[in-house]
């Protein structure tokens, strides 16, 4: 006789008998819902649909003519013994084996034996053993030869049972069957035939609900059916699947710069991240490490995609690019769409691309409310998003490689959220940064790992490239530790040990101007190296009217910047007026398709850079396709301009190629101030060289008494950082600096008159 055992997991149903504790048998009844007992009660119910016995409601009374058939084959005899009792199953079950039979003969006694002990009389065990007789031929015959298989047989039973059902179905657990209870009315009416739950098992789990209310025998069919017709789509599956999350060793977006190898082993899995950050760790670092972040990751080389703000809709032209047609069923839409996702340069990647796209669009067609046409929408969404990146994220994949998307900002609609869990499950690590806790999201799953930080900053882009980034800086002494934190694993540098850079324009109150612009760079807050790039804080700075309207203490503060480092601009226009440009000519010949064409520049006979560090020539033509790229200068790549840009870049005049010459990138930087009194506009191509020392990584400063808009003409809105320090005053004339003496400016005076 089987003894029946307790279980841990669900799963535990499905094992045959030699894996499990003492080859015991289970008895187990549920009264509550969730999603996993939904997968199991299919998984239990499929198992006794094919080789089981299912019940729903109770098991039906012998018939008159049942009866009739057994009295006249087996006689109405009984005897509480085991010969009698196998001598009758002999005979009334052929088909069971002599241990098979034994095991039901042994459970039949030990049943009685039961109802004796609970006061039945002879008469009660009597029609109690006819009535087995009756149920174990007309019902579970096709189980009885099954009994003490390794895999035991399952019966399902669904609803409220009865003592005479109970009492069968501990004969059968105890001869070898497993037995599951569905009880979507409670558990209250089995316990008062069990109180003790003596014969069976209650699972319980905490977050257990009620069972659906169309719930029954026929739902459970006809998930299943549903089921079957959802995989035939799926075609062939892909042999590989994600872990997500599961393997990191803290909660933080920096496990993404875990190395694919060292996140786990199993060649069955790629190990990714699905992860969103709500505000930042430290005001003062975080757009620091995010850039050093980036930075590492693209030295890794690694396959990376940030996205600012939101996930572009898509345009006409991708949802026309989409195959679709009229559908009646979510599983005709899943299956056709699904044609849509062609990569032929992996198929264990298209495979794997099908399976997540079928699988949030099943998932999403359960809500309640849920249309075709409305699913249909977001499943060309989603299709249209993962040809848009897809080359970016996959382009060379192979296996365990793991891409990144980043979205800096909210996902705000449920469209963006079901890609990016579709990306999830795919080799990608999936981060989603809201620096901002004024911002939420919309973004939820099971597998999401959600990071809660209390800072909040206001930021809106990913410092991807370095001329975006713009960092809030403290006050000094926070830069003093903040220098501390950078220095850590620094230490000092030699000269000129850097040939790479990268700059990030600082966002400073006016004050900070004067501290930061005598500092080495190693001392400002973003100083990094990551490789062997050193990322370059610099300002870029304006600064309109006078403050307290003292115009000559205004000068003296002017003065206060010039350095030997410092080139004075005293008025507009900075390049002299219509100098020959020898690049000028050949400027459309060095750029193809977007891209500079670096060696062409540098053995063109126009090319005059030639004379400086080789590292330095390569700055200077990183930071020209920079300028490009990013389109800092308006005009760019619409009317030409991109042609003055490469024009102007490759035509220094001397004085800055020789500050650039001698820049050491890790030391103080060079400088440039430049003041307008008047309301001449900074032209096209001083604009272009501002921006382009900026790239460099030169400290630039406009003056503007004013407050005039005279310098924003060919940059993007906010490009440089502006600063309001009082009343605007006019027609002054930049002095010779030389001249100006802390004591008093009565010299000037006599020259300039008005306001000093």
């Amino acid at each position: 006789m089987f003894r029946q055992a307790k279980f841990e997991r669900l799963d535990e149903f499905f094992l045959p008998l030699s894996k499990r504790h003492d080859r015991t048998i289970f008895f187990c009844r549920i009264e509550g819902y969730s999603d996993e007992i939904d997968a199991f009660i299919k998984r239990y119910f499929d198992e006794a649909r094919r080789s089981g016995v299912v019940v729903d409601g109770r098991i039906p009374n012998p018939t008159p003519s049942n009866l009739s058939y057994f009295m006249e084959m087996m006689g109405d005899d009984f005897a509480l013994s085991p010969p009698f009792l196998d001598e009758k199953l002999k005979r009334w079950l052929p088909r069971m084996s002599n241990e098979q039979r034994q095991m039901v003969v042994t459970a039949m006694v030990s049943t009685f034996q039961d109802m004796v002990r609970h006061g039945k009389n002879e008469n009660i065990l009597k029609n109690t053993y006819i009535k087995y007789m009756c149920w174990i031929y007309y019902k579970f015959e096709r189980i009885i030869n099954q009994l003490g298989d390794e895999h035991p047989p399952k019966i399902f039973y669904h609803g409220t049972i009865s003592n005479y059902e109970l009492q069968l179905l501990i004969v059968l657990s105890r001869a070898g069957a497993d037995i599951l209870l569905i009880e979507p009315m409670g558990d209250s009416d089995y316990q008062k035939l069990d109180p003790d739950s003596e014969y069976s098992m209650l699972y319980t789990k905490p977050g257990l609900g009620p069972f659906p209310k169309e719930f029954g025998v026929k739902w459970i069919q006809a998930e299943l059916k549903k089921e079957m017709d959802q995989q035939r789509i799926y075609g062939t599956l892909p042999s590989i699947q994600n872990c997500t999350n599961v393997w990191l060793k803290t909660p933080n977006i920096k496990e993404a710069l875990t190395g694919v190898q060292s996140r786990g082993s199993d060649p069955q899995f790629f190990y990714n991240i699905f992860a969103l950050q709500y505000g930042v760790e430290d005001k003062l670092l975080f757009s620091g490490d995010l850039f050093s972040f980036y930075r590492t990751l693209k030295s890794e080389k690694r396959a990376i995609c940030i996205v600012n703000g939101a996930i572009p809709a898509p345009t006409p032209k991708e949802i026309g690019s989409i195959k679709r047609k009229n559908y009646a069923s979510v599983e005709e839409m899943a299956g056709d769409l699904m044609q849509n996702i062609q990569y032929t340069a992996n198929i264990a990647l298209q495979r794997l691309m099908v399976k997540s796209f079928i699988d949030i669009i099943l998932e999403e067609s359960k809500k309640s409310g849920t249309s075709i046409s409305r699913l249909t929408s977001k499943a060309v969404y989603l299709l249209v998003w993962l040809q848009r990146y897809q080359k970016e994220l996959f382009s060379h994949w192979k296996m365990p490689e793991v891409a990144v998307f980043l979205l800096f900002g909210k996902c705000e609609s449920e469209n963006e959220a079901l890609f990016l869990r579709m990306l999830s499950k795919l080799p990608v690590d999936v981060l989603v940064l809201l620096p901002n806790l004024n911002i939420g999201s919309c973004l939820s799953d099971p597998a999401l790992l959600e990071i809660h930080y209390a800072e909040s900053l206001p930021m809106e882009e990913f410092p991807m490239e370095q001329s975006q980034m713009r960092v809030r800086t403290a006050a000094y002494q926070a830069e003093q530790d903040l220098d501390t934190l950078m220095y850590q694993d620094s230490g000092m540098f030699r000269n000129q040990q850097y040939g790479k850079a990268e700059t990030v324009t600082l966002q400073t109150m006016y004050e900070e101007i004067f501290i930061l612009w005598e500092q080495e760079l190693k001392y400002r807050p973003c100083f990094a190296i990551t490789g062997d790039v050193v990322t370059i804080p610099v300002l870029l700075e304006k600064v309109c009217g006078v403050k307290d309207g003292r115009v000559e203490q205004y000068w003296l503060d002017i003065k206060k910047l010039i350095t030997p480092d410092t080139l004075i601009v005293p008025a507009f226009p900075w390049l002299p007026a219509n100098e020959s440009n020898p690049i000028k000519p050949y400027a459309t010949q060095f750029l193809q398709n977007g891209k500079l064409q670096k060696n062409k520049i540098k053995q063109h006979k126009a090319y005059q850079y030639s004379i400086l560090r080789p590292e330095i020539q390569e700055h200077l033509l990183d930071c020209i396709q920079l300028m490009l790229d990013q389109k800092v200068v308006s005009g760019t790549y619409e009317n030409g301009t991109e042609y003055t840009v490469i024009a102007t870049a490759l035509n220094l005049p001397k004085d800055i190629l020789r500050q650039i010459q001698k820049f050491d990138f890790t030391k103080k930087n060079p400088k440039v101030v430049l003041v307008n009194t008047t309301e001449k506009v900074l032209g096209l191509e001083d604009s272009i060289l501002v921006a382009f020392l900026n790239l460099i990584g030169f400290d630039i400063v406009f003056f503007v008494p004013t407050g005039y808009q005279c310098i924003e003409k060919y940059f993007k809105p906010q490009y440089i950082h502006e600063h309001q320090i009082g009343e605007y005053v006019y027609d002054l004339s930049t002095p010779n600096f030389s001249a100006v003496q802390g004591n008093g400016l009565s010299s000037l005076r006599k020259l300039f008159g008005r306001g000093l």
